[in-house]
């Protein structure tokens, strides 16, 4: 097939995502649902193979490289896009809604992209637009969560695209397949993922910011930006050993942090750096049920955690908080938030019956069978944890325990909707496990509802329980700050702009003292050699100071009333550099 015999799902989304601001009212909230609804179509019709090839630049490049395992990514990118439209349908401003389109687009554009430039341009896409989702939050903590957001992942970017440049040198194509060989190229790409992915001490971006973006836009971020870091490991470092331990470190880290936190999105945000944990430690196994297990836990995670990112964005919505020291007696006043929030607390904690439960046994069974009994252990004690926190803390202090007293309803009819399909699939696949397992990029014939399997699950679950009752009051929320990795680069930027400044400084210090000196000199010097009026040097040698206090930042050595001088001079000595170079070429 030729790239115009095939539509790519991205582009519906992507260019049709232009057109929002044309349309009003209750017609805009169609389009909206609209859109991902004909991406899904699009994508639930597609046959395996290769599409969209051509050659740009002389560079060979694939925007459909559809097989087993971009596909299932795909799918469920594009059912999560069209849940989420429909919760975020009744947000006001198109511009949210064209960047959270474009942030979608971008991840199915890049789970099909068969190289590395297809694949840089969608992550690309995806890193601007989700910043855009933090941006339209309009507040100034979330302008510089955005800001410090962006760096990262124009770091991470860099990463890729070096990797990338570096593996065309040595294999002359930036096909993006498993990277066999080792060296720069790979560390970098490997970083670059990593990071995407947010494994500590790497991911305090994500916590940082996805409590600041929009209600419906931490919704997408949930999604999106880590299960696509997922699905670039599991292609590219699939059986990479250093992942199993990144990942169950990762997951651990996660959970901790999540019990400590008071406010309801970033204690969700730290849960999702642990399951995601679960998955790099399962591409880090390398089996094919390990893969498996990796892509069927990010297909049940996405559901489960955009279901409870809904949630919490529901509370924020209805009540303008979002700590749980501020929140209680909720369920009271919005019932259904509360039992649809509890379907996704079920499902995160493996509860039977709920689709984490089917999907995070495959990586605890590919762990058994790799004979690896310290990484199952941890895997297994920190859903625990999970169940603590997300199952159990933030439900009973936010939905429960004290009644704080706030007037509130539940949130409108499509935000509830939205919930609702989510859980309904949250149950759906933990009922019919078949279903999801068909999405797999392999083969499998795994049966997770064992006796062993529901027993032992069911044993952890409510020691859990009973511990959290016993110790509930010095678990509850506190009014405190988590210190996370992100305080040594935000120390450190401090630090380079002090040094930095310093710099400048010294150096502006140094041209003064020239000035002040050898003024007179250089007058005398330029004066007898070209004849120059001793005005047009002061003013070079003016314009050059200018140029080092304005390049240091010390503005207040700069009178306003001579600011202009500055620039004029800055330009006559830029001009008197160029001539001085054409009189002795």
């Amino acid at each position: 097939m030729g790239i115009f015999d095939w539509i790519h799902p991205a582009f519906i989304l992507m260019l049709g995502s232009a057109l929002i601001p044309f349309f009003q009212g209750r017609a805009r909230q169609a389009y909206i649902i609209l859109l991902p609804a004909l991406a899904l179509l699009n994508v639930a019709t597609m046959d395996y193979g290769t599409y969209g090839e051509f050659n740009f630049l002389g560079f060979d490049v694939t925007f459909g490289r559809v097989d087993g395992l971009s596909y299932g990514f795909a799918f469920i990118f594009a059912v999560v896009a069209l849940v989420s439209g429909i919760y975020g349908a009744n947000h006001k401003d198109a511009g949210h809604h064209i960047a959270a389109y474009v942030y979608a687009g971008g991840a199915i554009g890049l789970a099909f992209a068969g190289d590395y430039l297809t694949l840089f341009l969608f992550a690309e896409f995806m890193a601007l637009a989700s910043m855009c989702l933090i941006l339209y939050n309009k507040t100034a903590e979330s302008t510089r969560a955005a800001y410090r957001y962006i760096l990262v992942h124009i770091f991470s970017g860099i990463c890729i695209l070096a990797g990338a440049m570096l593996v065309y040198s040595q294999t002359g194509s930036f096909a993006f397949d498993s990277v066999t060989g080792g060296g720069i190229a790979a560390a970098l790409l490997l970083v670059g993922f990593l990071t995407n992915a947010a494994v500590p001490p790497l991911g305090s971006w994500l916590p940082d910011a996805y409590p600041r973006a929009t209600i419906p836009g931490a919704v997408f971020m949930s999604a999106f930006t880590t299960k696509s870091a997922v699905y670039t490991l599991a292609r590219g470092f699939a059986g990479t050993e250093i992942l199993i331990v990144l990942g169950t470190v990762m997951a651990l880290y996660g959970v901790v942090y999540a019990v400590l936190e008071n406010d309801i999105r970033k204690l969700l945000a730290y849960h999702i750096i642990s399951q995601v944990g679960y998955m790099v430690a399962a591409v880090g196994i390398g089996t094919e049920l390990a893969i498996n297990g990796a892509a069927a836990h990010a297909f049940a995670h996405m559901l489960y955690k955009g279901l409870l990112f809904m949630g919490a964005g529901s509370v924020l919505y209805m009540t303008g908080r979002s700590r749980l020291t501020d929140l209680g007696g909720l369920y009271k006043v919005m019932p259904w938030t509360f039992i649809l929030y509890m379907v996704g607390g079920f499902a995160i904690s493996s509860v039977p019956l709920f689709s984490g439960f089917v999907s995070k046994a495959i990586i605890l069974s590919a762990a058994g069978e790799s004979h690896m009994t310290f990484i199952w252990l941890f895997l297994t004690l920190t859903s625990a944890g999970t169940f603590l926190s997300v199952g159990l803390k933030l439900p009973y202090l936010a939905f429960m325990g004290k009644d704080a007293g706030l007037e509130a309803k539940d949130p409108p009819l499509n935000m509830l909707a939205g919930m609702g399909i989510a859980a309904f699939l949250c149950v759906f696949f933990g009922l019919f496990p078949q279903f999801l397992y068909n999405l797999l990029p392999y083969a499998i014939e795994y049966h997770p509802y064992t006796a062993d399997h529901v027993v032992w699950t069911s044993q952890i679950l409510l020691f859990t329980a009973l511990g959290y009752m016993l110790y509930i009051k010095k678990l509850g929320g506190k009014r405190v700050i988590s210190l996370d990795t992100d305080w040594f680069y935000r120390k450190g930027g401090v630090m380079f702009m002090k040094l930095a400044y310093g710099l400048f400084a010294a150096v502006d210090e140094l041209v003064s003292n020239l000035y002040r000196h050898m003024l007179a000199g250089v007058k005398k010097v330029a004066g007898w050699c070209w004849g120059f009026d001793f005005k047009w040097v002061d003013g070079v040698v003016n314009g050059v100071a200018g140029l080092v206090i304005y390049v240091s930042g010390d503005l207040r050595r700069i009178q306003t009333g001579k600011l202009q001088h500055y620039a004029v001079t800055i330009l006559l000595g830029l001009l008197f550099f160029i001539n001085l170079l054409l009189f002795f070429s």
